[in-house]
């Protein structure tokens, strides 16, 4: 139990010195490279981001996922990146290479599709290396760029406003 909120603590405390340490940079360039985070118990259409992303001019290979799971043990068998509570130390650095690759990666543009407040959502959210970021968790608003409050299940309600934005930010 200790540990536990040791965990919680030192991920806090990680999240507000990396947003602190953040230069923000609008440059107004195209998008063409996305990084897409998500909690995988509650939302995973992978479909609607390939299709959406596809739509806008973005290619497959552009496109990188990965998804928070509440347990190891319930993992899918898929290519795509994932991470648990387990993958984060009592001092709230990552052991993980796949949090490692995701946040190393420079993308144009890093949608955060989750709801929740979970500290290591928002801690790979942080650390990720995204020009922009977009979210739809109004909790922190430190983490985006831009947030789109709607919930997960809202998938055509988001696409809009998605569009929306990026054209009216000269991203797309």
């Amino acid at each position: 139990m200790f540990f536990k909120r040791l965990k919680t603590l030192s991920l806090q405390k990680n999240i507000t010195l990396i947003l602190e340490a953040r230069a923000k940079d609008y440059q107004s360039a195209k998008v063409s490279s996305v990084g897409i985070i998500f909690d995988y118990d509650s939302y995973h259409d992978y479909t609607f981001f390939k299709d959406l992303m596809n739509g806008l001019g973005i290619k497959d290979n552009k496109i990188r996922f990965i998804a928070m799971l509440n347990n190891e043990k319930n993992r899918p068998n898929s290519w795509d990146s994932f991470f648990s509570l387990e993958n984060f130390d009592w001092l709230g650095k990552t052991n993980n290479v796949e949090i490692d690759v995701f946040t190393e990666q420079k993308f144009d543009l890093l949608i955060s599709y989750y709801k929740t407040n979970k500290d290591q959502l928002n801690f790979v959210t942080a650390l990720s290396k995204a020009d922009f970021k977009i979210g739809i968790n109004n909790q922190d608003p430190r983490l985006h760029d831009l947030i789109i409050d709607v919930e997960p299940s809202k998938t055509e309600v988001f696409k809009f406003e998605l569009i929306k934005y990026l054209t009216q930010l000269n991203r797309l």
